[in-house]
């Protein structure tokens, strides 16, 4: 049995050239990867500290477990989304996104 929102989670600073303010950094480990060794199918935990950072997405799906955020969509233009405990998001490949967390944001994920 794993605890997904306590288990330790190893922290690193996102790149400078994603970071849009403050310092965030963010933690990630894998639960189930996928017997080829990509990401299809990968099933993980993922969280970032407070601050914004820029993303291109990959195709997932996550249940957020803690934290605040906002996710503005930059390209496909669409309504920016709030995030607390207990949303669900689909994210496809290749949409541009700006993450704005106001306390640390843990989510469980499977990438496809």
């Amino acid at each position: 049995m794993t605890d997904a929102a306590s288990l330790a989670l190893a922290h690193e600073p996102v790149p400078a050239e994603q970071v849009v303010s403050g310092s965030p950094s963010t933690g990630y480990a894998p639960l189930d990867e996928p017997a080829d060794g990509g990401r299809a199918g990968e099933l993980g935990v993922w969280e970032m500290t407070p601050g914004a950072m820029r993303d291109i997405e990959v195709d997932e799906v996550f249940l957020v477990i803690a934290g605040h955020a906002t996710v503005e969509f930059v390209e496909p233009a669409l309504p920016s989304i709030e995030l607390r405990p207990g949303s669900i998001v689909r994210l496809e490949a290749g949409m541009s996104t700006v993450w704005t967390v106001t306390e640390s944001l843990r989510k469980l994920f499977i990438a496809r």
